[in-house]
């Protein structure tokens, strides 16, 4: 056989493509630009929409056993415990009856007197119920799912509180679910009153200790342990007078102008189940009225000089 017509190509087998490193480094560059547009210019937020939806049924199918196994327990604590928990409401009510009665004597006196001055009333806040579903998958941050999205009028940013306070506020929103960023997350940033001296301050989530910590406080700030924090409403998006969270431990280093304050936030992120998403403060304000257009100035005639002929 005449060696021109040997095929000297190598075969299949040994046939190979890019260098393990050459598709590393391709991959990896892709991975770093889907990421930064993503935060840039949120590309992937349809794709994600999208893919919630779709992904709802499957994920209610695997609530399923969780939801009849959670049932079930509560079922089965017994009628002890819930007579027991019933006595326990019973005098609580009675305790709280003559507080609820001062505090519509209150209501009342503060509505005359914002008559009497003229003001507006307090914006009502709107609100819708909803459900914790599960924990976000994400094991360095503190987020929840609720089973309601933007077809049932969620908005980003709306207020969540459970019946002890703030819990949180939605920060992504799909068709059918939405996502609750917990005041305990590590990118969560409230304004705060302090209902004993009325200063003012800036609480901050702190996942590393499932706690939050008031920061950029003098040394010598009127902070005092057992404080309680609530909103201050600055902010536009949080009413005022909502629960926050309690001092539980001021510390005041002497190598530092700022004294640093561990909060222990009211509600309760781990055994919440149905939680209220408030409407922002800042969407229910009454718009601005356009100012009026100023009036011309009327024509001075000019006085004329001497000798002038008139």
């Amino acid at each position: 056989m005449p060696l021109g017509t040997i095929d000297r190509t190598p075969p299949p087998f040994f046939k190979q493509g890019p260098s393990a490193l050459t598709r590393l480094m391709f991959f990896s560059a892709l991975a770093f630009f889907l990421m930064v547009a993503d935060t840039r210019l949120n590309i992937t937020q349809p794709l994600r929409a999208v893919v919630a939806t779709v992904l709802h049924p499957v994920q209610r199918s695997l609530l399923v056993p969780v939801t009849f196994m959670r049932n079930g327990g509560d079922y089965l604590r017994g009628l002890n415990e819930a007579l027991a928990k019933e006595e326990a409401a019973q005098r609580q009510l009675s305790e709280q009856a003559q507080r609820v009665a001062r505090v519509e004597l209150l209501e009342q006196e503060n509505a005359r007197l914002r008559s009497l001055l003229g003001l507006r009333p307090a914006v009502p806040a709107r609100t819708r119920a909803a459900e914790v579903l599960y924990d976000a998958p994400d094991p360095f941050s503190r987020k929840v799912v609720i089973d309601i999205g933007s077809t049932h009028g969620v908005a980003r940013g709306s207020p969540v509180i459970d019946e002890t306070g703030v819990l949180g506020q939605v920060t992504r929103v799909y068709p059918l679910t939405s996502e609750v960023t917990l005041l305990t997350d590590k990118d969560a940033v409230i304004p705060t009153l302090n209902t004993r001296t009325m200063a003012r301050g800036v609480a901050y989530g702190d996942a590393a200790n499932d706690a939050m910590e008031l920061r950029f406080m003098a040394t010598n700030a009127d902070v005092q342990e057992g404080d309680v924090l609530s909103t201050s409403g600055v902010d536009g998006v949080f009413p005022p007078g909502l629960a926050v969270a309690k001092v539980v431990k001021v510390d005041r280093r002497a190598d530092s102008a700022f004294a640093k304050i561990a909060l222990a936030p009211v509600s309760s992120p781990a055994s919440a189940r149905h939680v209220l998403v408030l409407q922002p403060v800042g969407d229910q304000q009454p718009s601005r009225p356009q100012p009026e257009p100023a009036p011309a100035a009327a024509a001075t005639p000019h006085p004329k000089k001497a000798g002038e002929r008139r």
